[in-house]
């Protein structure tokens, strides 16, 4: 008997109420670029890209474009790239394929659960290891440990969705070791390696730490491209051949126009501009939400990376109530922490232009100061 169907929770709630909302806060990724702004960076001709044929492409990623990409993980070759529509594909095939014999899963808590998902639809087991938010959503080694025992995938979002953590050198080596320990595969989604809130150093990948790893990129966090549905795997070459027969399936290939757009953005003299677009959003966005979370009385453990932070509440309401009244009431729309399987806290983005992010601020605030004066009313009427 097939298992009942496990919808990912974040992206239902994305799909019915992202589009038509004025302030939106619920996205992952930096204030979406322009395609002029890109070719304006790239210093290509638009009347080219225009006069190509609108034909089917390379099935498995144009050759120039799996080159750039494996120059990203060092020993990687062309050989080693699959890429897919999105990095929502590549994970989607890296679950058929390394779990096509079965096998348990291993997924942080909270996280971007797609992986998780897929492996829970395709009737395999998943083990959560919540992470600890009082110690900064760091790694319970131990809780790792135990629920490596026999796993078949241990799954990373590394710097994570929601919190922005990236891991530090001793939680990387735990999950290696695990991995090494059992002979699991390490699934490691990086698509916010890039975002980085200080210093120049971009997060490093779980490539190359073995010879069981799966990483996943895509363009559409660090470099503020998601309207391209472009992502990549990055992986030994017959896993890479077992995920091509997929997408064959699942997509036959990722759009012509969308690779032509990666191929200029992942150039060697393009990238670092785009890179350090999205690090000047985040980094000025995240100076205002701080200032402004303090001041409504919650709290945020700064990312160490990403476009948004994952902010601690304590109000006389559930994340997922205070989220409809945001949006009913403010025409806000954010991400409860309900919906990571972490209640007492929600996503709110902030790689945004200035004037927004401070409009969107002040709703956020005043619906805040709404619901304590509410709650205040209340436990006095009921003194």
């Amino acid at each position: 008997m097939a298992p009942a169907f496990q919808p990912f929770a974040v992206e239902r709630f994305l799909s019915r109420h992202e589009h038509g909302v004025r302030f939106n806060f619920s996205e992952s990724g930096v204030h979406p670029m322009r395609y002029e702004a890109l070719l304006r960076l790239a210093d290509a001709d638009a009347g080219a890209l225009l006069a190509a044929r609108a034909d089917y492409p390379q099935v498995n990623g144009t050759d120039a474009l799996r080159e750039r990409i494996a120059a990203l993980y060092p020993g990687a070759g062309p050989a080693n790239v699959l890429v897919t529509v999105g990095a929502t594909e590549a994970n989607t095939l890296a679950a058929q394929v390394l779990l096509a014999e079965g096998g348990a899963t291993v997924a942080f808590r909270p996280t971007y659960a797609q992986f998780p998902g897929n492996a829970a639809n395709l009737g395999h087991e998943v083990r959560h290891v919540d992470l600890r938010p009082e110690a900064g959503w760091a790694l319970d080694g131990d809780a790792l440990d135990r629920a490596a025992r026999g796993a078949r995938v241990i799954h990373v979002v590394n710097p994570s969705n929601p919190t922005g953590r990236a891991m530090d050198p001793s939680e990387r080596r735990a999950v290696v070791d695990a991995a090494a320990r059992e002979g699991a595969w390490i699934v490691a989604d990086e698509v916010y390696a890039g975002t980085e809130r200080a210093g120049e150093r971009e997060t490093p990948s779980f490539w190359g730490e073995g010879e069981r790893v799966v990483a996943i990129g895509s363009l559409s966090k660090a470099y503020g491209l998601p309207g391209l549905r472009l992502g990549w795997m990055v992986a030994p070459e017959g896993v890479i051949e077992a995920a091509w027969r997929r997408h064959e399936y699942a997509a036959i290939a990722a759009p012509d126009l969308s690779m032509r757009l990666a191929e200029l953005a992942l150039r060697a003299d393009v990238r670092p501009q785009v890179i350090a677009r999205s690090r000047r959003l985040i980094r000025q966005g995240f100076d205002a939400l701080a200032e402004a979370v303090d001041a409504m009385g919650m709290r945020v453990r700064p990312p160490d990376a990403s476009a948004m932070s994952f902010i601690g509440f304590d109000l006389p309401i559930g994340s997922e109530a205070l989220a409809a009244r945001l949006l009913e009431r403010q025409d806000l729309l954010m991400i409860p922490g309900a919906l990571f399987g972490a209640e007492g806290h929600f996503r709110f983005s902030s790689a945004l232009p200035e004037a927004h992010l401070a409009e969107g601020l002040r709703r956020l605030a005043l619906e805040v100061d709404a619901v304590r004066a509410e709650g205040l009313a209340r436990s006095t009427a009921t003194a």
